[in-house]
């Protein structure tokens, strides 16, 4: 009863190699017998509660064979020493709701379950239904009316107080863990998103995610900034405290064109690669034109941030210009504004670069064009 990420398939569609646990004969045995008794899907005497239970008890059951060592009513049992002695009643909290358990007892009280454990009044998915509603902005009042509406359940403001504050216990040591000395890419973004403080209002959570020296991808960290919108004196205490837990230099950082994080890059590291996000860069080219001429420029557009080099990529912007300038003049004059800052990564092999702008572009997925998200693909593939 471990939570589980849900995969929207088409009907009849299966995972390889898999075979269904519960097939469609079964299925209908159960539903019957449930149509039947006048038993409903959900609820505390739903089909899925008595389902759940069913087989928590026989899986406990089984423990305690495994933890004796013998089946229940086997001769072998006698004079063993220790044996079984009748059940312990107990609920738990799952994802369905509340469900009553007989948990099987020994007379030693040495039978330790690993399913239901000791103790134990909530499996593995119910704290995340209190993490997701509470990131949501519940309240703790419209938490505990949800769990009671939707499963039946009644939970205490103390239960949801302790679930919260140990995420907020974990995150913040996350935020305040120490980092390696040296990424040679971070990328910096702010993403704007509504988070209730009082009162709902758009705010900047501030991004940094770096590619260490292995090769993979780190999220570096998230700051949720003041409602003022992303301002470059924030990126520079955001990037003093990347400092301070130990990023002593980086070789490339990417970010978007705001104000004055260029500098602020400079002050924190001074011998820093400032590149400017190709994915802003194109997705702020589209937002010049007509969403029918987007495929044949996106296409213009990916042959200079895959140009061989500065030069080569002059020329195709050049051609660019003689193509589009006359439809889309603005188009080509952000592109010359901007070369500069878009040039440096031109100076590193193809596969440096194609970690820059594919990363980029899972960075900046969801904002924008959506066929900006398709740019990278074929260069990754090659």
């Amino acid at each position: 009863m471990t939570g589980t990420s849900m995969v929207a398939r088409k009907p009849g569609d299966r995972l390889p190699g898999r075979r269904p646990l519960v097939d469609e004969e079964l299925a209908d045995q159960l539903l019957g017998k449930a149509a039947a008794e006048g038993a409903g899907l959900l609820g505390p005497d739903g089909l899925l509660s008595q389902v759940t239970k069913a087989l928590l008890e026989r899986a406990l059951a089984e423990e305690m064979t495994g933890h004796l060592g013998y089946d229940k009513h086997d001769p072998a049992g006698r004079g063993s020493g220790n044996n079984r002695n009748g059940t312990t009643g107990k609920t738990v909290l799952t994802d369905i709701g509340a469900v009553d358990l007989a948990v099987p007892r020994d007379r030693a009280g040495t039978f330790e379950p690993q399913i239901v454990r000791k103790g134990q009044t909530r499996l593995d998915g119910f704290n995340e239904r209190i993490i997701a509603l509470y990131a949501r902005g519940m309240t703790t009042r419209d938490i505990r009316a949800h769990l009671r509406e939707m499963y039946g359940v009644e939970v205490s403001p103390d239960l949801i107080s302790r679930v919260t504050g140990a995420v907020i216990e974990e995150l913040a040591e996350w935020q305040a863990r120490p980092l390696d000395r040296v990424y040679p890419v971070v990328f910096v973004d702010a993403l704007m998103v509504k988070i209730r403080d009082g009162v709902v209002t758009n705010r900047a959570v501030y991004v940094a995610i770096g590619i260490d020296c292995e090769g993979a991808k780190q999220v570096l960290g998230l700051w949720v900034g003041p409602t003022t919108g992303e301002s470059a004196k924030f990126w520079l205490s955001v990037l003093s405290e990347l400092k301070g837990r130990g990023v002593a230099d980086v070789c490339i950082v990417c970010c978007d064109g705001l104000t004055g994080l260029p500098d602020a890059i400079g002050v924190v590291w001074p011998q820093a690669t400032v590149q400017l996000c190709v994915v802003h860069l194109i997705r702020a080219s589209l937002r010049y034109a007509s969403r029918k001429y987007w495929a044949p420029l996106s296409k213009d557009l990916r042959a200079i941030y895959t140009a061989a080099d500065e030069a080569a990529a002059a020329a195709v912007l050049e051609e660019l210009a003689g193509k589009w300038e006359q439809r889309y003049p603005a188009i080509v004059k952000l592109w010359r504004a901007h070369w500069s800052e878009f040039t440096p990564f031109l100076a590193f092999p193809p596969e440096v670069r194609r970690v820059i702008y594919t990363t980029d572009e899972n960075v900046n997925r969801g904002a924008g064009p959506r066929c900006v998200w398709r740019l990278a693909a074929p260069a990754a593939a090659a």
